[in-house]
């Protein structure tokens, strides 16, 4: 029997199976938020990680306040790979968070459909640098609050009043560490894309 049906029948019709649509979607935030595992949790395939142990040299450097016990840090980019649902496939890159390695995000974004911004209710300043990159260039994203046993619980409205985001914003709790969860962000952020796409082609603002 044949184990590619669907292809068979294209073949059959004369014609070839419809190749997959790639999608790039960037994964960004403050230091020690959980893009690595994000990217991790959900990636279908071996993710490519460039994580180095921190050193002295980062002493007075690196703003480590909330999040101590960390040992290692991304140095170029997380990436992974998951498919959401049959054509649609998602290349996720994960950026440096760390303020000396900001000058890579132009390199990572160049070609992305949208973003996600990972949020620490302990430290939510941190992610001010990626809301404003992505809104300074019009890319869609979606704000992953990733819910650490010791942050904070804000709702979803107080989030957004201190993020000082639109009421369009899209904004998800999550825990980057289940896969369900992470991929659940991945589909909001998709589905706020498609929204976006579909409002700007009819000359409408995106709500």
């Amino acid at each position: 029997m044949d184990s590619k049906p669907s292809e068979a029948a294209a073949a059959a019709a004369g014609s070839a199976p419809a190749a997959p649509v790639a999608v790039k979607i960037l994964v960004a935030g403050g230091f020690g938020v959980g893009k690595t595992t994000l990217v991790g949790a959900v990636s279908e395939i071996r993710p490519l990680q460039t994580e180095e142990l921190l050193t002295d040299q980062g002493v007075g450097v690196d703003d480590i306040e909330g999040v101590e016990q960390k040992t290692t840090t991304t140095v170029a980019m997380d990436f992974g790979r998951i498919t959401i649902r049959d054509g649609l496939v998602l290349y996720l890159f994960g950026t440096p968070g760390q303020d000396r390695f900001w000058f890579m995000w132009d390199e990572l974004s160049y070609g992305a459909l949208g973003a996600v911004v990972l949020a620490d209710t302990r430290r939510l300043a941190d992610c001010f640098p990626a809301v404003d990159y992505f809104e300074n260039r019009d890319l869609p994203f979606v704000v992953a609050v990733n819910c650490f046993d010791d942050g904070y619980d804000y709702t979803v409205e107080e989030i957004r009043e201190a993020l000082d985001l639109g009421e369009d914003s899209r904004i998800v709790l999550c825990d980057v560490r289940d896969r369900a969860s992470g991929k659940e962000v991945l589909t909001t952020l998709m589905r706020h894309v498609i929204t976006v796409h579909r409002m700007e082609s009819h000359g409408a603002p995106a709500v």
